[in-house]
């Protein structure tokens, strides 16, 4: 069944004051969850189109009075979307260090209250399998932020994909390494050729999906997603079989539908 899609649409000339409004958005979201009784995890994104969310975040939650920040470390529980196959924990390339360079640590929030797949495990398969069990424990994912990749992924979810899709190890394409090789001096050579990513199947189980896309280079595949049916040439077109899928975009990147 596909839904209406998106559920919402909010389009910012500027990024910068799309990221507010996102923020926004997260920071509502926020004090409603401190009052659940058992909130569903975050399903937690990296890379270039979070940063500037997460400084944002960081800086409206550092605000918050004392009791109120309190209760939210303490009741607080993520999981990561992927993490590269053979980078530890300390290697900055990580997503794991990503995210607690992003926010448990100018948060002050414990470093066990966010999951990561467990890049070098030295069975990546069994990995998978116990973060999914892990995340099933838990839940399954309350709300899930995602990024756009160049040609359709969200998560490491690779072209073709089915929406049946679970946690496993991906091999990543060229596309994805280059758009992502920023990250290791611009050198392809550098870049993981696998990595562990939820599936489309625990992005679709989500409560709700935000999926934020900023920048001319993704004008292109987010026109492609707006127009097509859902199909696994497109992984990003299984969110329209999710009932509330909010979408976050900037000028540049909505410049095809002005």
């Amino acid at each position: 069944m596909s839904y209406k899609f998106p559920f919402k649409l909010t389009v910012s000339e500027k990024t910068e004051s799309l990221i507010e409004l996102i923020v926004d958005y997260i920071e509502k979201s926020f004090y409603q969850r401190l009052y659940f009784d058992s909130p569903k995890p975050l399903g937690l994104a990296t890379g270039r189109t979070m940063t500037p969310i997460y400084k944002s975040l960081v800086k409206r939650l550092n605000l918050w009075p004392q009791e109120d920040l309190k209760l939210l470390k303490e009741g607080w529980c993520s999981f990561n979307l992927d993490e590269y196959v053979g980078l530890d924990t300390n290697d900055n390339r990580s997503f794991w260090y990503y995210i607690h360079e992003n926010l448990s640590i100018p948060l002050g929030i414990q470093s066990g209250k966010f999951f990561t797949p467990n890049g070098k495990s030295s069975d990546p398969n069994l990995e998978c399998n116990s973060y999914l069990s892990k995340l099933k424990i838990y839940g399954g994912i309350g709300i899930q932020f995602l990024g756009l990749g160049a040609n359709g992924h969200v998560g490491f979810n690779e072209p073709p994909c089915d929406y049946k899709s679970s946690c496993r190890v991906v091999s990543l394409s060229d596309t994805t390494r280059k758009q992502n090789s920023f990250a290791f001096g611009d050198d392809l050579k550098k870049v993981p050729e696998s990595a562990i990513t939820l599936g489309i199947d625990e992005i679709l189980n989500s409560e709700e999906i935000h999926l934020i896309v900023t920048g001319d280079m993704k004008s292109n595949i987010l026109r492609k997603l707006l127009i097509s049916s859902p199909s696994e040439n497109l992984p990003a077109s299984w969110l329209k079989l999710h009932k509330k899928v909010f979408l976050w975009v900037d000028g540049p990147a909505y410049k095809y539908f002005k």
